[in-house]
């Protein structure tokens, strides 16, 4: 692949790591859709161990970051229709407010259901601080994986 085609292809690696910290675009699978693109035109050894690397570490990723942060939030007892209502409200929130309204509007959709379900501000606040920490862990740890993936796509690229 040229440089020209390098640079693209760490522009949309870039644009997907942006796209995890703000949630506009579908980040992970930016990255890894880049990582492919590159290893289907170099179509060399090396370019589909990375891919395969890649994939591997896409997979486990998108396992763990659902899996772990529901787990937590589960034992701390947030309802899911306290997380639908916050992803709804965020998602009307992001359109009345660019991008801060996502946050604004999920935390105020998740307190507002619980509140609904608890009678009890305290304790609906602190499911809310509960989700939100949930929905931290579950960015981080998409973005860890990102960036092991783009650690392993730059050493492909610089050593091979």
């Amino acid at each position: 692949m040229s440089t020209g085609g390098v640079v693209l292809v760490a522009l949309a690696i870039a644009v997907g790591l942006a796209g995890i910290v703000v949630p506009i675009l579908p980040g992970g699978l930016l990255v890894f859709g880049a990582i492919a693109v590159w290893a289907i035109v170099e179509r060399t050894t090396v370019a589909w161990v990375t891919l395969g690397v890649v994939a591997a570490l896409f997979i486990a990723t998108e396992v763990v970051k659902y899996t772990w942060p529901v787990k937590r939030m589960r034992r701390a007892d947030v309802r899911t229709l306290s997380l639908v209502a916050g992803g709804a409200l965020g998602v009307i929130g992001f359109f009345v407010i660019p991008v801060l309204g996502l946050v604004l509007g999920f935390v105020l959709g998740v307190f507002l259901a619980e509140l609904s379900v608890r009678h009890d501000s305290t304790r609906a606040w602190v499911s809310t601080l509960h989700a939100l920490k949930g929905v931290a862990l579950s960015v981080g740890v998409e973005l860890v994986g990102a960036l092991a993936s783009t650690v392993v796509w730059v050493c492909a690229v610089a050593f091979f």
